[in-house]
């Protein structure tokens, strides 16, 4: 493992202020252990990228994240509390890659009856919708959108009340290029608010989005730092590139 990040303060200092703190995590699913030994910090109010091929573990590593990852050993630590602890409901979201909406019922329906679970203000349904430019379409059936806005849907549920984590997988995969902007831009907006999120792309150029990256392959944390930091470590010109070398370093150490 290549882990780049720096930190000069105390772990018990920085321990004490993190969103997120992982130690020793070990994930087994079915005969293959897809995380070993893992450990990360995600500091709070920060836009970190979760980068990695298909298969890397990085769905694995935010089911973990949220609590509904069974773990074979380790710790997850989420606001301070255990991952998945009843206290972290209302202040952790969770995007899936699978649209979770009913298909039966309209956006704005759909979104009013999350609302209510969530105990979020009636007046969140409007702003949501809005952020996520679903005004033209609120009253639509969800079974009648396409793939793009059914994952805008389940955004918007993220985003009702004000959770201070958002774990987001892979949440603007099949949107066209304007949307996509868009989007990070609210993320960023997000973040300057003081929500933390932890989103995940197996596309690189979106790397440069990003405050911090995580870098996966087969379950290893390959890096861990801001993107120009990386560049400037592994003499490399993008992203893409960047994680290729560390492959070729990780495989020929």
């Amino acid at each position: 493992m290549v882990n780049l990040a720096r930190d000069p303060r105390s772990r018990p200092e920085r321990d004490a202020c993190l969103a997120v703190r992982i130690r020793g995590l070990r994930v087994i699913r079915g005969a293959r252990t897809v995380l070993d030994g893992f450990d990360l910090d995600v500091p709070p109010g920060t836009l970190t990228g979760l980068l990695g091929p298909s298969g890397s573990g990085k769905s694995t590593l935010m089911r973990a994240i949220v609590g509904v990852q069974k773990i074979a050993a380790g710790s997850v630590e989420v606001l301070g509390r255990p991952a998945g602890a009843a206290e972290l409901r209302s202040r952790v979201s969770y995007v899936t890659q699978a649209p979770s909406v009913y298909r039966d019922l309209t956006i704005r329906q759909n979104l009013r009856y999350f609302a209510d679970v969530l105990n979020a203000p009636g007046a969140d349904v409007d702003r949501v919708i809005e952020q996520v430019d679903l005004v033209r379409h609120a009253d639509q059936l969800a079974a009648n959108l396409s793939g793009g806005q059914l994952s805008r849907v389940s955004l918007a549920v993220a985003l009702l009340g004000t959770p201070e984590l958002l774990v987001l997988d892979e949440p603007t995969v099949g949107l066209d290029p304007v949307l996509r902007q868009e989007l990070w831009q609210l993320f960023h907006q997000l973040a300057a608010d003081g929500a933390t999120l932890l989103v995940s792309s197996h596309v690189m150029d979106e790397a440069e989005r990003c405050e911090r990256l995580v870098l996966l392959r087969e379950g290893a944390l390959l890096a861990d730092d801001s993107l120009p930091s990386l560049l400037e470590h592994t003499g490399t010109p993008d992203a893409e590139q960047a994680f290729l070398h560390l492959v070729s370093k990780a495989s020929h150490p």
